[in-house]
This record gives C-alpha cells, sequence and structure tokens, in this order.
C-alpha cells in the first residue's frame, strides 16, 4: 500500500520522530510506513490522518491489484 505520509511530513517540517511521538509508534515504523515495508494498521492510519487533519483515503492509497483483490 502506497502512501503520502513522507511527502505530507516534508511540507509541514515534521520530522520522522516528531511524527512517531505524536502517533505513539517508533521512528523505525514511520520509517516502515514511508519506504512501503509496512501497512499500518486502521487505528495508525487514522491517528495519522488526524495528525495532518485529513481523511485516511488522502493519505494512503489503496490498490486493489497490489492487494490482489480484483473482482
Amino acid at each position: 500500500m502506497k502512501n503520502k505520509i513522507q511527502e505530507l511530513r516534508k511540507e509541514k517540517r515534521v520530522t520522522q520522530s516528531e511524527l512517531a511521538d505524536a502517533v505513539d509508534v517508533t521512528r523505525q515504523t514511520i520509517i516502515s510506513l514511508e519506504n512501503g515495508k509496512y501497512k499500518a494498521s486502521l487505528v495508525l492510519a487514522h491517528k495519522i490522518a488526524q495528525y495532518f487533519e485529513m481523511n485516511i483515503e488522502d493519505i494512503f492509497i489503496f490498490d486493489l491489484e497490489e492487494e490482489n483483490l480484483c473482482y
């Protein structure tokens, strides 16, 4: 799953550590999210969306093909 976390974080001049602290995860989790190596739980996605004052769908790009959910 792709996301816009790094782009949003840089726009707001927020460090990975600051974002991690704000959403109660480790800096490594933020790094993994930004690199696409970790998928956020719904709770974490919600916290990140609240932090950036956006909708989850505006930050996380859900690709049906990538998730093998083509119908």
